[in-house]
């Protein structure tokens, strides 16, 4: 944690008695006081002997402190410290010292800010939510932001992630953060690899662990190539796999370690999915989140342009937004219509088992073959990179060789009847969590398509959910797969392969075109349906290794 960061105690801002929070936010205010004061002194005396280099470093710190005052000005969901937090900083910009502000255009990059529940206007069901994530991180973060569309599912979420990072279990509390970062780095997801950094630090971890995988102990190391396989390839997790990490003498995993580790290793590659799909933007106190630059005429400067931190409003996007209201309405009208005939011929005749194989193998086949139009390489940052090996393997390399991805018939290993079981075995209650959030994003709905009401959408859900695993190898025998090509179009295709396998290359072009006359709060829905189908993807396979070694 930085060096300013280490002098002061955020926790006390997470009680919810308002005494403690009032005392730790005078303890704050105090502490930065002091240091801007110090700082102050050191400018104006300019001839004064000091080391600069010290000096560079309490600006740093102090400018850490400050830009983590801003995000509880903005994000506290108590309106206590939200209001004092405001107060402190512009009372440090009263003492001559540059105080920052944020950058962007709220949580999310695709999503306009007024769309999105703004922290303070919310009802006493949802402050009751926010409270309790932010005394369990510190902080309300952009993904709670955008997921809060969805407050059912929300509330899922976090309890899950909550007992997965800070209730009791096999795995340490900085061996799960760190496994965090390595996972989310696989996709290069450099909003999850700060936030959980930060987290590492806080809960004890070596700094030296964050200068690469190869400083971490050799029991984290050894996870690297579960990581790798399970992020990009999971179809070709077998039980040597699981063997390597069981009996590696020292430093071996117990199985309750494992199940532990792969529970995180498939959220965190999951949430990497959802805030590249979603287009989160960088949490207020970390990096490109905040400036200390004052804000230009206009409110922006060309440095804001060229990173996207401008408003919808201001720099219209050339894309969908271009296309015709009618003829977005009539791709809604389209769809509706397939659902209709695609209801009317399940009741008319069913297909024989084997076309429904052959449907099958034809989906699969051909979803290894959509990419998009700008399907580029994207070279990983240093920063990122170092959290694990091999950065060259991807999904991509597999699919364009035209490979055989085997098929994986739910039939024989399932998540209800095979992988629940095993998980809640190893790491208790954790199998009943997950179980609750996949039944909650399949079957959440609220009737409604675009303008449309009282819709059956399950036909539609179950669509996009059997396309995601059908993309993983993995086959429903009751499901009749050419459902999918009816119901799903090439840009809406593009979007879902990209988000699931390759995250880091969604552009907010790919979420503009699909659905493109369907709220945002739709398209979030999307995204919650994407990220726990592949997290039960992942699952499944893993699972499945595991319970070959043991039988």
């Amino acid at each position: 944690m930085a060096e300013g960061e280490n002098e002061v105690r955020w926790d006390g801002l997470c009680s919810r008695d308002s005494t403690a929070r009032e005392t730790a936010l005078e303890n704050i205010r105090q502490t930065i006081l002091r240091k801007s004061e110090c700082l102050r002194s050191v400018k104006e005396t300019p001839h004064r002997p000091s080391d600069g280099l010290s000096n560079t470093e309490s600006s740093d710190g102090l400018n850490k402190l400050l830009a983590h005052l801003l995000m509880l000005s903005k994000r506290c969901p108590f309106k206590d410290v939200r209001e004092k937090s405001e107060f402190i900083l512009k009372s440090i910009q009263e003492l001559g010292i540059r105080i920052p502000r944020p950058l962007g255009q709220g949580p999310s990059r695709f999503i306009p800010e007024k769309e999105i529940l703004q922290v303070g206007s919310e009802d006493a069901q949802m402050h009751a939510l926010f409270a309790d994530s932010f005394a369990a991180l510190g902080r309300l973060d952009n993904i709670t932001l955008v997921m809060v569309f969805h407050p059912q599912y929300l509330e899922s979420f976090l309890k899950t992630q909550h007992y997965l990072l800070q209730m009791d279990g096999p795995l340490p509390l900085h061996y799960r953060h760190y496994i965090g970062i390595m996972a989310a780095a696989r996709h290069q997801c450099s909003y999850l690899v700060n936030l959980h950094v930060n987290d590492f630090l806080h809960v004890g971890g070596d700094p030296k662990w964050l200068n690469g995988l190869e400083n971490a102990p050799q029991k984290l190391q050894n996870l690297g190539e579960l990581n790798k396989v399970l992020a990009h390839r999971p179809w070709l997790i077998t039980k040597e796999h699981i063997e390597g990490l069981l009996k590696a003498e020292e430093h071996s995993w117990s199985l309750a370690e494992l199940v532990h580790a792969v529970v995180l290793l498939t959220h965190y590659h999951s949430l990497a999915s959802f805030t590249f799909g979603c287009g989160i933007s960088p949490e207020i106190h970390c990096d490109g989140g905040h400036t200390f630059r004052p804000p230009s005429v206009s409110n922006y400067c060309i440095c804001d342009i060229t990173n996207g931190n401008h408003s919808v409003d201001e720099m219209p996007v050339n894309s969908a937004e271009n296309v015709s209201v009618s003829d977005s309405f009539f791709e809604v009208e389209a769809l509706m219509e397939k659902m209709r005939q695609l209801q009317e011929c399940r009741d008319e005749e069913e297909a024989s088992q084997e076309e429904m194989a052959s449907r099958f193998e034809i989906e699969k086949r051909e979803s290894m073959f959509v990419f998009s139009s700008d399907d580029d390489e994207v070279t990983p940052a240093r920063d990122v990179s170092r959290h694990f090996e091999d950065t060259s393997y991807g999904y991509k390399d597999f699919s364009r060789h035209g490979m055989h991805v085997p098929t994986f018939r739910v039939q024989d290993y399932c998540w209800e009847d095979h992988g629940y079981s095993l998980v809640n075995r190893l790491y208790p209650d954790v199998g009943q969590l997950i179980d609750e959030k996949f039944h909650i994003a399949y079957n959440l709905t609220y009737n409604t398509m675009a303008m449309h009401k009282d819709v059956d959408t399950s036909m539609l859900r179950r669509a996009i959910w059997n396309y995601i695993h059908c993309m993983f190898g993995i086959r429903y025998d009751d499901y009749d797969y050419g459902e999918i090509n009816q119901l799903l179009d090439r840009s809406f295709k593009v979007y879902i392969k990209t988000v699931v396998c390759t995250p880091e290359k969604v552009t907010k072009r790919m979420y503009e075109s699909f659905w493109r006359q369907f709220k945002h709060s739709e398209k979030v829905h999307v995204n919650l349906l994407l990220i726990e189908a592949r997290m039960q993807a992942e699952l499944l396979y893993a699972l499945r290794a595991i319970t070959r070694y043991m039988t």
